[in-house]
């Protein structure tokens, strides 16, 4: 077990590319153990990825793709412009609204931030937005497409911890409507203290009219459709989750190639090859976390770890706010796919045995792992909108913390109340 915490360590820090950190680090395991046919890492690498529930994430993967090429994501940052252009912080204002609506279409907070950064980015650099700002309002309201369902961190989670995806979806959509308007008060407070020590002056948006909203609201319609299709067909048995991520593509099509009618044949082949990239990168990932997991249930870590962690408090909210810190710390390193698959059979059993529900759990782990990749040391979406919008990591640090501490209001909340994330699926999937 040394050995494989060595290595794993040094591969991270080296920078090698998380699967293969995952991949080879515990493949040294099996090598140094004579007692473990090398047969098992194997079967665990081929048996992770035979799952039904899984196959949500390729289809939700191409669905969002998809719905890119198609002009779904045009028209969102039309009606998003529509709604809060005139607002203090105006294209801020239309970055959160826009993560909103994203946040059923993309499903992934690096996806959602990318595609901002590249739409909004160049032209809140024209109006007067400091770089390190937009860099920041991109980067952290990308964070509300971990909960708003399809989140593809909600299905992985699921798919491990055999938890309801369903009961999941529904979970997230209050916590991201919530985190929402925490971000637009902070966009709105942020912006004004700038406007009065003159560090930037952003003219404003004239107000839409209702007619420009409504037409804007029949352009976007099908995509705003989209999610509430989503949750109706899974919460009345239409689909199971894999066949609502199916159905999803189907629906992208259809919107792009024959209502839209922007989906030719080239977006279609550009639509494969991205998707096959995705998906290849995140199966490799689940794949090699196959051995990972045999690797810490052999080794009865997560019996340790629950003997450690219960031996601090027994304190179901204490302890909830000690796996948070550390989930966290995790997600300043890793990716949140690789958190989810590796860290999610450790602390779930722990947190269901003081009482604490899988899917408030769920809620709180996917929205602090993914907020890790938006801080420093080497988060993924911060590097990510830094170089699209380039910005210094510095600026962008600098400017995120008075969202980053919205964000920690928001899952105080969240934290100290659960019938906050609890209420919806409750009465929609009742036990």
């Amino acid at each position: 077990m040394l050995i494989f915490g060595i290595l794993f360590v040094v591969f991270l820090l080296s920078g090698m590319p998380l699967a293969f950190t995952i991949g080879i680090s515990s493949l040294a395991f099996f090598f140094a153990q004579s007692d473990l046919p090398y047969a098992i890492a194997v079967q665990k690498m081929i048996s992770s990825t035979q799952s039904f529930p899984l196959l949500a994430v390729p289809f939700f993967v191409m669905a969002g793709n998809l719905m890119n090429a198609a002009g779904i994501t045009k028209r969102l940052v039309k009606f998003s412009t529509v709604l809060t252009g005139h607002m203090t912080g105006g294209l801020a204002q239309v970055s959160v609204i826009l993560s909103t609506l994203m946040g059923g279409i993309s499903g992934s907070a690096v996806a959602d931030a990318a595609m901002e950064s590249r739409l909004l980015g160049p032209d809140m650099t024209k109006q007067g937005y400091p770089k390190g700002y937009s860099a920041a309002v991109i980067g952290l309201t990308s964070l509300i497409t971990a909960t708003i369902p399809p989140s593809v961190g909600l299905i992985l989670y699921g798919f491990v911890g055999e938890v309801s995806i369903g009961r999941l979806f529904v979970a997230g959509i209050i916590p991201g409507a919530i985190m929402c308007l925490i971000l637009m008060v902070t966009v709105n407070l942020t912006m004004k203290s700038k406007e009065k020590k003159g560090i930037c002056v952003i003219p404003r948006m004239p107000k839409a009219s209702a007619k420009e909203l409504g037409t804007s609201f029949l352009e976007s319609f099908w995509a705003l459709l989209f999610p509430i299709l989503l949750i109706v067909t899974i919460r009345f048995g239409i689909f199971t989750s894999s066949e609502a991520g199916a159905f999803a593509v189907v629906y992208a099509f259809v919107v792009g190639a024959f209502v839209y009618r922007e989906l030719d044949i080239k977006s279609a082949g550009e639509v494969l090859r991205q998707t096959i990239n995705d998906n290849g990168m995140i199966m490799l990932i689940i794949a090699c976390s196959g051995i990972f997991g045999y690797v810490i249930v052999y080794n009865q870590l997560p019996q340790t770890m629950a003997q450690f962690i219960t031996g601090i408090t027994t304190h179901p909210q204490l302890l909830l706010l000690i796996i948070l810190v550390f989930l966290f710390i995790a997600g300043m390193f890793m990716e949140a796919t690789v958190n989810t698959l590796l860290l999610t059979p450790i602390f779930l059993p722990i947190v269901t045995s003081v009482g604490i529900d899988p899917i408030h759990f769920g809620i709180l782990m996917m929205t602090i792992v993914t907020m890790g990749g938006m801080t420093p040391p080497v988060g993924v979406t911060m590097y990510t909108t830094c170089q699209l919008i380039g910005c210094p990591t510095e600026d962008y640090v600098k400017e995120s913390v008075p969202f980053v501490a919205a964000i920690i209001v928001e899952i105080a909340l969240l934290l100290f109340f659960p019938q906050i994330v609890m209420w919806l699926p409750n009465v929609l999937f009742p036990v």
